[in-house]
């Protein structure tokens, strides 16, 4: 395999960001990439912060991240909440670090919120505190999904019609904005974006495999989780009594196995059905790469070492003219 440049001390201005729906190999491609780089992987996956789901996130193992620098990964407890802003502050830090270091910064996940707001900004929306947030919870758990969204409706008829009632993070957050600033969140959201990183040049690299392919490697990972021991990470995380609303008790495949040790569901049963919410994920993921980002590389397969040349010359070339 041909060895390439790696950027100099101090002129390195550039990051490269690896996006596409889980069980793609997205991770795979980030260290094969910071190995060959000398690059720091820094993590924009929204379940992958949370360090109670090393498995079921499908989290960099141990010994991935002692072979290069891993950022944000696990380091967040279960019962916080990481906003896109929250995050995006986390990873302008670790962005610069690494790039003060010499390092080439690759930002690898697929939640679409965190990867639009860190390219396109965000907006200039104030930190709600964490007694407005539990206000808002307890507020929808007392009003109910409909009433709930008819009070959004009144705060901010906006948010109001661009929010479904199922949608109940978006309307939770809506409120919470809306009671905390006075304002309408609509407005806040519509005010002109603060790029984080105005000085750091972005390369999007996408996978987006055939959803065959993808769909397969999602129920045999699943199955493998399964094998290496969710059902222990899932009691461990019952016994802390969370609430059910925070983001980490809905991450992929933990509903299903909460219900399998509530008894209500057999093993067989909570797998299928975590195997088919973790597909329909996917297929939103695949979605939204498709219609709300601009890949400059795209990988139309699961990635493996067989396309490191092709994708190596890409970041190369990036990493040589400063253009992608």
């Amino acid at each position: 395999m041909p060895t390439h440049d790696q950027p100099k001390e101090g002129e390195v201005t550039l990051a490269l960001i690896i996006a596409g729906p889980t069980a793609c190999g997205k991770s795979a491609l980030a260290m094969d990439v910071a190995e060959h780089f000398n690059g720091t992987v820094i993590n924009a996956d929204s379940q992958q912060v949370y360090k109670e789901l090393r498995l079921l996130s499908a989290r960099p193992s141990i010994e991935d991240e002692k072979r290069v620098p891993h950022r944000l990964y696990g380091m967040m407890n279960g019962n916080e909440v990481c906003s896109a802003g929250r995050w995006v502050d986390l990873c302008g830090a670790e962005v610069n670090e690494a790039i003060s270091q010499g390092r080439l910064p690759i930002i690898v996940g697929g939640t679409g919120m965190y990867l639009k707001s860190l390219t396109e900004g965000l907006s200039p929306i104030p930190d709600v505190p964490a007694h407005v947030r539990t206000r808002a919870s307890a507020r929808h758990k007392e009003l109910g999904a409909e009433a709930f969204h008819e009070e959004v409706s009144q705060l901010d008829p906006v948010s109001g019609v661009r929010l479904p009632i199922g949608d109940t993070q978006r309307l939770l957050r809506a409120w919470e904005v809306s009671i905390f600033t006075g304002r309408a969140f609509s407005e806040w959201y519509d005010e002109p974006r603060i790029l984080p990183l105005p000085g750091v040049r972005f390369a999007t690299l996408a996978i987006t495999p055939p959803r065959d392919q993808l769909y397969a490697a999602i129920d045999a990972r699943f199955l493998r989780m399964v094998d290496a021991g969710a059902l222990d990470e899932v009691r461990a995380l019952a016994a802390q009594g969370l609430d059910p609303g925070l983001p980490l008790m809905k991450a992929l495949g933990v509903p299903q196995l909460l219900a399998y040790e509530a008894g209500d569901l057999t093993l067989e049963e909570a797998i299928q059905q975590a195997q088919k919410r973790s597909r329909n994920y996917a297929k939103r993921q695949l979605t939204w790469l498709r219609n709300q980002i601009e890949s400059d590389y795209r990988l139309d397969a699961q990635y493996s070492k067989r396309f490191c040349d092709e994708i190596f010359s890409f970041v190369h070339e990036f990493l040589l003219t400063g253009e992608a």
